[in-house]
């Protein structure tokens, strides 16, 4: 009888394992292209050159002097890295840090076709819609391919162009006064407390995972509506495998209970 049960287990877990092999097989292959894999404790490379907004050619490493919010972008984005970049600004202003002295922010465009000249004027209207009169502790950068893809692939970050477009994950990275990788930070709005909490983390070279992680494995983003949207189909698979999961579990403790009764007679 116990064997039929475990069996039947068995059985319900091969199947609810196979009905959900399609769906996860077709969100795991968007996965490899867009997203990010976390590379905490990776230190960004010493010999990355990049072109700041003045078109001066800087070496990343060397801009990194205390603890750094990295944002990747790309300028001419229609979707969410302008969210993205007002994001960082709004909690900026509510954290009570001195930019410039408590930490800095860099923002870097993935697209290498960005140049200087963009970038400078992108600068000036972000800080003209925003107030915010401390330019020279924002960086604006722009590169060639080779620097461009040494950092994402440092950093874990995964992008694929759609057209004139890109399909991006959202986050910005926090890292140390050593250019060591210690949080990242997912969506295009962001908690002070969380800010400010990996700000000073990394200003003691600590790393910390992110618990945010589990919004970016049920949402994905949306390039044509612009917008992150609930991935129903991932969510209800993993349901499903849980499921499967606990009856097995439950058949395995019924029957053993039913055995001890047994024995006990």
């Amino acid at each position: 009888m116990k064997s039929k049960i475990i069996y039947s287990g068995i059985f319900f877990i091969i199947i609810a394992v196979i009905l959900s092999f399609p769906v996860f097989a077709q969100l795991d292959g968007a996965e490899e292209e867009v997203g990010i894999v976390e590379q905490l404790d990776t230190i960004i490379p010493a010999n990355l050159i990049f072109t700041n907004e003045l078109g001066q050619s800087v070496q990343l490493k060397s801009l990194i002097t205390k603890p750094t919010i990295l944002i990747p972008v790309y300028y001419d984005c229609p979707g969410i890295c302008p969210q993205l970049l007002s994001g960082v600004s709004d909690v900026i202003e509510k954290m009570g840090m001195e930019l410039g002295k408590d930490y800095q922010v860099i923002t870097f465009s993935f697209n290498e076709d960005d140049t200087p000249a963009v970038s400078v004027e992108k600068k000036k209207n972000f800080l003209r819609e925003h107030s915010r009169p401390r330019a020279v502790h924002w960086d604006y950068l722009t590169g060639d391919s080779a620097n461009i893809y040494s950092l994402i692939h440092t950093i874990g970050y995964k992008f694929t162009r759609a057209g004139n477009d890109f399909m991006h994950p959202s986050c910005i990275l926090i890292l140390s006064p050593q250019g060591k990788v210690t949080r990242y930070l997912y969506g295009t709005s962001f908690l002070v407390f969380d800010v400010k909490m990996a700000i000073v983390e990394a200003q003691k070279g600590l790393s910390r995972p992110t618990i945010n992680r589990v919004l970016e494995y049920c949402f994905s983003y949306d390039p044509e509506g612009r917008k992150y949207t609930l991935q129903v189909t991932k969510i209800a698979a993993t349901v499903i495998i849980f499921f499967a999961l606990t009856l097995f579990i439950i058949l395995i403790i019924r029957s053993s209970r039913k055995k001890s009764k047994t024995q006990n007679t």
